[in-house]
């Protein structure tokens, strides 16, 4: 059993990851910062300039805002700004109405928002918001978190004007190691997250539940609307029961993609979200909690394997970073084989070979930004999820001999961790370009 000094730092970190979110979790972190700074101004912005890291832009661009009908960061801003209120970190815009929301369209269509890439900084989570009223302006800024203010801007505000890309030397740049993310001095490993979740007194561990109820609940009302591209009321249709059967495995995919569908669809649906991301929380919790129930497992065999599955989140992004090139499904998705695994009857050895086939096959998936078409890469980490924890437990893993894989387990996750923080830079950078100048080429 883990001692009980480590054991309350780990239950701290996971209080400190998995936390409730409305909307996606970097327009949201946009709405905070904007809301924060409005508070500190203590009147409405004339105008607001907001500086953007790279990640941030495209995680925000083209993701719909809960209860707003309306997708990217103008909005978010501006709602931030008139009905933000700080103390509800992500779920900063929850006091939305529908007067409050054309107040906002009355605000965006003054021309008051200039959204801005920020120069020159190695965060890859960086906010800064400056707003302006009266001769007076104040700033407040997020960093290396979705909900951390700092004091001090990384440099200087650049000039107004509309969303820039980057160049090839400017602009935010790739961390020559992974950014640390170790929280309250947690120095994670499998073993450690594996003894941990199954041997907690379950008292301690039990608050865990509380992604069941939230990320089931946004399955569930996600059926009640059109939200993103239908993709998990498309997995329960008759044509799809015909194809994928009325399985377990459908069943998973199905409830994963519509908690999604919903929250890219700007349904203002709270989920638990894991290590800044909200997707990365439905993906986690999800395929746990319908497998265990149509499997028949027991509430402490679900508790413990939602435990696995966030705290194994949480450990990859550790050396991952909070934003990167790699698509957050393959870290979440790692968790959920792991949680699957356990539920399944599978110990350490058959954990680590999930993680193992995880590693084989969904590294270089890429973060093309937060969108509705976050549900189809959802359901292939969740796919692959149920494929390698079956894998897994038919005695079934990759070896050493096999690309980026380890004989250590940890050593696989460095590997994955390091391709996606270090390797995939130039590919992040392509991705940026890509999708802030398409209009230009349809243009040409």
């Amino acid at each position: 059993m883990v001692d009980k000094e480590t054991r309350e730092k780990i239950i701290a970190l996971v209080h400190e990851e998995v936390v409730p979110a409305i909307g996606c979790t970097e327009p949201m972190c946009v709405a905070l910062c904007t809301a924060k700074a409005t508070e500190k101004l203590g009147r409405l912005p004339e105008h607001i300039t907001a500086l953007l890291s790279a990640n941030i832009l495209k995680n925000a661009m083209g993701v719909g805002i809960p209860g707003t009908g309306m997708t990217g960061l103008p909005i978010a801003i501006a709602l931030g700004a008139l009905i933000g209120k700080s103390e509800y970190q992500l779920e900063v815009l929850k006091d939305l109405t529908p007067e409050a929301l054309e107040k906002g369209r009355q605000y965006l269509s003054e021309n008051r928002i200039d959204i801005q890439l920020k120069q020159h900084i190695t965060e890859k989570l960086y906010v800064e918001i400056i707003v302006e009223a009266e001769g007076k302006s104040e700033t407040a800024i997020i960093a290396g978190n979705h909900t951390h203010f700092q004091t001090h801007p990384q440099s200087l505000p650049i000039g107004r004007g509309g969303i820039t890309p980057r160049s090839d030397n400017q602009g935010v740049q790739a961390h020559s190691t992974p950014p640390c993310r170790e929280g309250l001095g947690v120095g994670l490993s499998l073993r450690l997250v594996y003894d941990f979740a199954t041997t907690a007194p379950l008292d301690e561990i039990r608050f865990i539940e509380e992604t069941r109820e939230y990320n089931m609940n946004a399955a569930r009302e996600a059926l009640k609307g059109n939200y993103g591209h239908n993709l998990g009321k498309t997995i329960d249709r008759p044509l799809s029961k015909g194809i994928f059967g009325n399985s377990i495995f459908c069943h998973i995919i199905a409830r994963t993609a519509s908690a999604c569908d919903a929250r890219m669809g700007g349904a203002m649906i709270p989920v638990m979200s894991n290590s800044g991301s909200g997707n990365q929380g439905i993906c986690a919790t999800n395929p746990v909690c319908v497998y265990a129930k149509e499997n028949e497992n027991t509430e402490e065999e679900l508790i413990r394997a939602l435990m696995l599955s966030h705290l194994t989140a949480i450990y990859i992004k550790q050396s991952l970073g909070t934003l990167s090139a790699l698509c957050g499904c393959v870290v979440a998705s790692i968790g959920s084989s792991v949680g699957i695994t356990y539920l399944m009857g599978g110990d350490y050895d058959r954990i680590c070979a999930s993680v193992k086939n995880m590693v084989a096959n969904l590294t270089g998936m890429i973060c093309d930004g937060a969108k509705p078409s976050c549900s189809l890469k959802i359901t292939s980490g969740v796919s692959t999820a149920v494929l390698s924890a079956l894998l897994s437990m038919e005695g079934k893993c990759v070896s050493s001999q096999e690309g980026i894989v380890d004989d250590s387990v940890d050593k696989s996750i460095r590997n994955l961790t390091a391709i996606g923080a270090n390797g995939m830079g130039p590919t992040d950078e392509m991705v940026l370009r890509i999708m802030t100048t398409k209009g230009e080429r349809s243009k040409e």
